[in-house]
């Protein structure tokens, strides 16, 4: 019988390494944010990664909002996170 962990399921580690790529965009952005498997898992419901980070915004960050325009601070981590991809650990490949 196969041992179904996440080590095992492709999708499952692109999950977690998304996960890694925004707490690292974070950090990066001076946020101190940290986004764990529960929160992430929570977020994935909303499809769009623009929405998500909107969302998290809005209901955990919102004091960021009286400061920076949403759309702002989105991209700023979309951007940072694409780069950081390609440097982290494991990162997947792309054909």
């Amino acid at each position: 019988m196969r041992n179904e962990n996440s080590s095992s399921h492709p999708a499952a580690d692109r999950v977690e390494f998304d996960r890694n790529a925004f707490n690292a965009a974070f950090s990066e952005l001076g946020l101190c944010w940290h986004w764990d498997e529960q929160t992430y898992a929570e977020l994935q419901a909303i499809a769009a990664e623009g929405d998500r980070l909107r969302r998290y915004l809005e209901t955990q960050q919102r004091h960021l909002l009286k400061a920076y325009d949403a759309d702002f601070l989105i991209d700023a981590i979309r951007e940072t996170k694409t780069r950081v991809c390609g440097e982290l650990p494991g990162a997947p490949r792309t054909q």
